[in-house]
């Protein structure tokens, strides 16, 4: 068992910016479109997931035990992370804060206050 997390770990770290906010919105229960939605609100905008991404996405994390079908609704599949996924996303996150502390030695004050500001952000469709 612990062979199989260290193999997915190694598959999905480093995650793509989809699948990470992906999984963390299923940090509580959702549907597909549900999904997109919080992914949209999370990113102030920035980050716009299509339904053949978010399909794709759901599909392989589900194949992966990463994420689970809690229940369906109106044919409607409700997912949720399972502690496997929980674990992935943890490490991932932990990825991040390291790179993000990394960059930030990289900017001055001012640049990273500017580069946090989503006045008008680099919008992404996946």
């Amino acid at each position: 068992m612990r062979s199989d997390v260290e193999k997915l770990t190694k598959s999905y770290i480093p995650m793509s910016e989809p699948s990470f906010l992906l999984l963390r919105s299923l940090l509580e229960e959702r549907h597909g479109y549900a999904i997109m939605q919080d992914v949209l609100e999370m990113t102030g905008g920035r980050v716009t997931l299509g339904a053949g991404t978010v399909y794709t996405i759901l599909y392989k994390m589900e194949q992966d035990n990463l994420i689970t079908v809690a229940k369906e609704i109106d044919r409607r599949k409700i997912y949720r992370i399972t502690p496997i996924g929980l674990d992935i996303l943890r490490a991932e996150a932990g990825r991040i804060v390291l790179l993000s502390k990394i960059a930030g030695e990289v900017l001055d004050p001012l640049e990273i206050q500017k580069s946090m500001t989503f006045g008008d952000p680099a919008k992404i469709t996946i």
